[in-house]
């Protein structure tokens, strides 16, 4: 590492970690965030529906598609937690796009926090302006180090195969073969985020055969 990343870590953690707990609390708070166009950096109006309590993955992906329509993209995988939901949108040919909350309470879907919005090159908060390129780290590696880092922290987790979004991965945690939460692999630096703002895993609905999580 060089030095002047060596100095600039410390900086650059603190921001992603300030911005991911002011998104947490509008969460809690149930108003919702803003959410960020795709390579523009500027807000799209807010949250995209109140509809009302979801009480289902079915109210979920209906809440999470209409979030979706507004960039022309397409709901994938939709996840319960006890805190809520949780979608992936992918794009057109299915590769992912981007990642969302749902709040069971007020039906407002946003940005995930963490790495959909600070490390997503593409529909975050700091996009780069240009087409995702080549990566530094692929699926495998991914898993190496989320491995690697889920040893050091989580002794009895493990990966699962990795979700590719525009500049990180996303991989399921799993106990036995059976999903607890989700952590995400930065695929320029290795940085890892755990997902810590999920709670408990509940349930899952399938996403569609043609959905590609690994493409890069």
């Amino acid at each position: 590492m060089s030095r002047l990343r060596q100095r600039l870590l410390p900086l650059t953690v603190l921001l992603a970690s300030v911005a991911a707990l002011i998104a947490s609390l509008v969460w809690v708070a149930g108003n919702g965030s803003p959410s960020w166009g795709p390579r523009t950096g500027m807000t799209t109006g807010g949250v995209a529906s109140r509809q009302g309590p979801i009480r289902n993955l079915a109210d979920a992906d209906r809440a999470a598609g209409r979030f979706a329509d507004r960039w022309g993209l397409r709901v994938g995988e939709v996840m319960q937690f006890s805190n809520g939901y949780y979608a992936q949108l992918l794009d057109s040919s299915g590769k992912g796009a981007t990642e969302a909350l749902i709040d069971p309470r007020s039906g407002a879907v946003q940005l995930e926090f963490g790495p959909a919005m600070m490390w997503n090159t593409a529909y975050g908060m700091m996009p780069t302006g240009t087409q995702p390129g080549p990566t530094k780290i692929g699926p495998g590696q991914a898993v190496r180090i989320a491995d690697r880092w889920l040893h050091d922290h989580h002794k009895d987790l493990h990966a699962a195969k990795p979700d590719w979004f525009p500049g990180y991965f996303t991989l399921h945690t799993l106990r036995d073969d059976h999903i607890v939460g989700m952590l995400s692999v930065n695929a320029t630096t290795g940085d890892v985020w755990y997902h810590t703002w999920h709670g408990r895993f509940v349930r899952e609905e399938e996403p569609s055969p043609s959905r590609n999580s690994t493409s890069g």
